[in-house]
């Protein structure tokens, strides 16, 4: 299969826009279930409230949140496929930057020495990129997150030694939980990456945070800590918003890789509740959006 440049274009502008507009399935169930299990009557209404400004969005096809963040795409290309890598990577910043100005959409990416605004969700570095292959016979799936500032600012690292032990990791992650409270606009998945490089590690906290919810870590001992952790977390009492209850998070998503023998990164990165994302596979019967 010959990968079609200005099909990917295309697809990395309707994407962007889905995302921000159609909250996904498995968040509207995530909802469902927290207000199930929610015990505070406060915590109770704001649920409902959230619930209710998520389907008036939608009805009304506005976006689900005014903060149209850093748009990532993640990009898994499979066997026997064609395509030419810096092309892919210009069709896809063109996709970006069109749905930015012909939506319109308002830009949240800037210079940040100058502070400079393109209007266009781009600049250095800008929209993320991250390519990865897997065995699919001709397929490419594109999958867009646009990651807000105010669940991104609730991004920590800190590099253990092995001597600290799981305990310091689940302590890291409560207190960062702890500390960022209503301001990563809860219910969250706190997404946590342990091991790898301080990079690594932190790549790894942001795919568990924007993993679908019902998903589990395919480490053993990484999903016994995610339960450990989801379980606490919502003991924390934070709530829906910062406003009290027992729904401070959907979820911990947790993600592991292996790491040098006298270290033992873990990082934190949190999603909010707006977890907004995208995606389509490309095969050569057409395109399908998830």
């Amino acid at each position: 299969m010959q990968l079609d440049l200005k099909e990917v274009e295309e697809l990395a502008k309707t994407l962007y826009i889905r995302a921000l507009k159609l909250l996904p399935p498995d968040i509207k169930r995530g909802f469902d279930r927290l207000i199930a299990t929610e015990t505070d009557a406060t915590g109770k209404a704001v649920l409902g409230t959230m619930v209710e400004n998520i389907a008036v969005a939608e009805r009304t096809r506005n976006l689900l949140c005014q903060d149209t963040g850093i748009p990532i795409y993640n990009i898994v290309i499979g066997r026997n496929v064609e395509f030419d890598g810096a092309g892919m990577k210009e069709a896809i910043r063109r996709g970006c930057e069109r749905a930015t100005k012909e939506h319109p959409l308002r830009s949240s990416v800037v210079h940040p020495i100058t502070r400079k605004n393109e209007q266009t969700s781009c600049g250095p570095g800008v929209p993320l990129i991250n390519v990865d292959f897997d065995t699919r016979e001709e397929t490419v799936e594109i999958e867009m997150i646009p990651k807000g500032s105010g669940s991104e600012n609730g991004s920590f690292l800190q590099m253990l030694i092995p001597a600290d032990g799981v305990k310091a990791v689940k302590r890291f992650v409560i207190d960062r939980v702890i500390e960022c409270g209503g301001r990563v606009c809860p219910p969250t998945i706190v997404g946590v990456g342990i091991g790898g490089t301080s990079d690594l590690c932190m790549h790894l906290a942001k795919v568990a945070a924007t993993r679908p919810l019902g998903t589990t870590c395919k480490d053993e001992e990484g999903a016994r800590i995610e339960a450990q952790l989801s379980e606490a977390v919502n003991e924390l009492g934070i709530g829906p918003q910062g406003l009290g209850g027992r729904s401070t998070s959907f979820r911990v998503h947790v993600e592991v890789a292996a790491t040098h023998i006298t270290m033992n990164p873990v990082a934190v990165n949190i999603q909010c509740h707006s977890a907004r994302r995208a995606s389509a596979v490309i095969t050569p019967g057409g395109i399908a959006f998830a």
